[in-house]
């Protein structure tokens, strides 16, 4: 017969655990003193200990544990279980394999983020834009009623998804209450539905700027690019666009001081 102690150094539970499957009637100790509350454990408590922590290290739980010491006398016998318990860990290795990747992706964005936010002035550039297949919703409405429809395009295409959110403007002007805005994320493939387009969204010349800094000093942005427009006497193109590079995070809202947000605008070629 053993003490506590004793049965803890030869089976490798702890003394809180053995205490844990007592109070659960899983291990019940051969005797327990009714004065000092001692518990004693004898050879046969060994074996089944043995069995418990077999269980416990292939990660059953303790419910799952007393069903199979209660119902089952074999390995045979315990199959139904152990496909079960298989099953699960197949799937929950797919499940982090998953969440991996995404946790890739968010720190590499996040690392060419940081390497662009340690330049604090940015240039005009013109370039030109690629042809790309984007899920959209456009929607008459505030400019800063644009969040329920990024919501809505994620929760339909998430796993197709591609590139960083974006606003397309297909007024010619400000306007405060029905702004003509379509909002939308670059994606590697789908159909349209729930209200959610897709389509191609046409590549061409563009005139660029990265704006650093909350959405409210966008127009200073815009203002630089239209100076440019002018100078270089270039024909500018409806709808003008906003990639959000940076702004509310995943996980966090972030500074928005530190927001990055670059406004294409297509010219005439």
């Amino acid at each position: 017969m053993f003490t506590i102690g004793e049965f803890s150094r030869i089976t490798g539970l702890s003394i809180k655990a053995l205490r844990l499957y007592h109070d659960r009637e899983l291990l019940v100790p051969a005797q327990t003193d009714p004065a000092s509350g001692y518990r004693i454990y004898s050879d046969a408590d060994v074996e089944r200990a043995k069995v418990i922590r077999t269980l416990r290290d292939l990660e059953f739980g303790l419910d799952d544990i007393q069903a199979m010491l209660t119902d089952y006398d074999d390995d045979a016998s315990l199959v139904s279980f152990l496909e079960a318990r298989q099953q699960e860990i197949t799937l929950r290795r797919t499940h982090l394999k998953h969440i991996s990747r995404e946790l890739t992706h968010i720190i590499q964005q996040e690392k060419e983020i940081a390497m662009t936010l340690q330049s604090n002035e940015f240039d005009v550039e013109t370039k030109t834009l690629n042809t790309e297949l984007i899920a959209s919703i456009r929607f008459q409405g505030k400019y800063s009623d644009v969040g329920p429809y990024f919501g809505r395009i994620a929760r339909n295409f998430g796993r197709y998804l591609c590139g960083k959110p974006l606003c397309l403007y297909h007024d010619g002007e400000f306007k405060a209450e029905d702004a003509d805005i379509e909002v939308g994320f670059p994606i590697r493939q789908g159909q349209s539905k729930d209200g959610v387009t897709v389509s191609e969204l046409p590549g061409g010349k563009a005139v660029t700027l990265i704006h650093k800094g909350p959405y409210d000093t966008l127009s200073a942005s815009y203002q630089k690019i239209f100076a440019y427009t002018q100078q270089n006497k270039l024909q500018t193109l409806i709808p003008s666009r906003e990639v959000y590079l940076k702004g509310p995070g995943m996980i966090l809202k972030g500074n928005p001081q530190n927001y990055l947000t670059e406004i294409q605008v297509l010219v005439k070629e």
